[in-house]
């Protein structure tokens, strides 16, 4: 099926047209698809603009050179290339159809059959491709999918589940951004029996459409319907809490309101929410996704809250935690805690508090302790760290002068 879609100012823009014209006057026919067309479709911006032919790579390669456009072979084994127009990558890929499948990678042939390679993609609005003068190719009904708000496998379900597992994840992510409604009924009963196949995928992979699935506007019906369907018991674990979860997404959105430079949403924070409160667990979940240190770090410290940071407490409390935590582990678990409550009561004045908080400089050091003839050690760690203390107690407010002569009392009682 085809229909129309009228030229957009992506699709005219000068590094796009230099692009297809590069590839024009090699004799190679060329569509745009993927993401740019779903989006062009519904009206959504543009991010990436990626764009299929029938060229194989070299001669895209030599298409691009002959027009002095940057190119660089991305991935050949798969008949990828991307140029780079004034900085601007396009993802160019040969026509394919699959040989062999593993469950996850595919041996590919290159193809001019623009029918076959739309026949192996994974959801029917991913098979739509579009060409520069705005004639839009529907091979499965894309169109009408986008537009009723559902995800739908190319074919049967459980055979493009069979190919490539990962499909089983993008199924719930794309759910995320596109769908409305309960889940297509048979791509939901495929991703259900498909479900242990999970364990195949790497971990990169998974923290990678995990991340991307949280970050969703609302992601909260279909993290539901995979916990449901038993996919995130393979790739997290149990019990998970997705009512806690779905308050995280929603206190994170409150607070943006008023403090959208300070607060956006965040997959680590949205994780948090829906593990259990262990810290063990959530160390664990770190190790299985391959997180990153910080990730892991900032993970575990969410899943164990401080004690100290409580709705209503007051101004002075909130800066000392400030002061003692920083800003971005402070609205971590202020935002926790209130997720764990579902009432906003007190939690945004918190927020409030560290949107612009500056933290104060500690006015003395370790020089200023080995100037009184304390050498280097333990004991100028002990004595600096007691005269911070006794400095934030006092709200931050004494200055050099006087946090010396604390400092100089202190020492001589210790000596």
């Amino acid at each position: 099926m085809t229909g129309r879609l009228e030229p957009q100012p992506w699709m005219t823009d000068a590094d796009t047209v230099a692009v297809m014209d590069a590839l024009a006057a090699a004799g190679a026919a060329a569509r745009f698809v993927g993401g740019c067309v779903r989006d062009a479709v519904l009206g959504r911006s543009i991010r990436d603009i990626d764009i299929a032919t029938d060229a194989v790579p070299d001669d895209i390669i030599a298409a691009m050179r002959k027009r002095r456009l940057k190119v660089v072979p991305t991935g050949l084994s798969h008949g990828t290339v991307t140029a780079i127009v004034d900085g601007t990558p396009f993802e160019i890929t040969t026509l394919r159809h699959d040989v062999e499948t593993d469950g996850r990678h595919a041996t590919v042939a290159f193809t001019d059959d623009w029918d076959a390679d739309a026949s192996r993609r994974d959801f029917t609005f991913n098979a739509l491709s579009l060409e520069r003068d705005g004639t839009l190719h529907d091979p499965f009904g894309g169109i009408a999918d986008l537009r009723a708000g559902r995800v739908r496998f190319v074919g049967d379900a459980q055979q493009r589940l069979t190919e490539d597992v990962l499909r089983l994840l993008r199924f719930f992510r794309f759910h995320a951004y596109y769908g409305k409604g309960a889940p297509d009924p048979e791509g939901l009963a495929a991703c259900r029996a498909m479900a242990p196949a999970l364990a195949r995928l790497s971990a990169e992979r998974v923290q990678a459409e995990l991340t991307k699935l949280f970050l969703a506007p609302d992601p909260i019906p279909a993290v539901q319907a995979m916990v449901d369907a038993g996919a995130a018991r393979v790739v997290l674990r149990e019990p998970l809490d997705v009512d806690r979860f779905g308050r995280m997404v929603v206190c994170e959105a409150e607070a943006a309101k008023e403090h959208s430079t300070l607060i956006a949403p965040n997959a680590v924070r949205r994780l948090a929410a829906l593990l259990p409160m262990d810290r063990a667990a959530a160390a664990e979940i770190a190790r299985k996704l391959k997180a990153s240190n910080a990730d892991r770090d900032r993970l575990v410290a969410l899943v164990e809250p401080e004690s100290e940071i409580a709705a209503g407490m007051d101004a002075r409390a909130a800066q000392r935690a400030l002061y003692r935590i920083g800003i971005e582990r402070f609205v971590d678990q202020v935002l926790y805690k209130w997720s764990m409550t579902g009432d906003a009561g007190q939690w945004l004045d918190l927020i409030a508090a560290a949107d612009g908080w500056q933290r104060p400089r500690f006015p003395v050091s370790g020089t200023d302790v080995q100037a009184l003839g304390i050498p280097a050690g333990l004991a100028v760690g002990v004595l600096l760290s007691a005269v911070e203390n006794w400095w934030i107690a006092a709200d931050f407010a004494p200055g050099r002068d006087a946090c010396l002569e604390e400092l100089r009392r202190r020492a001589a009682a210790a000596s």
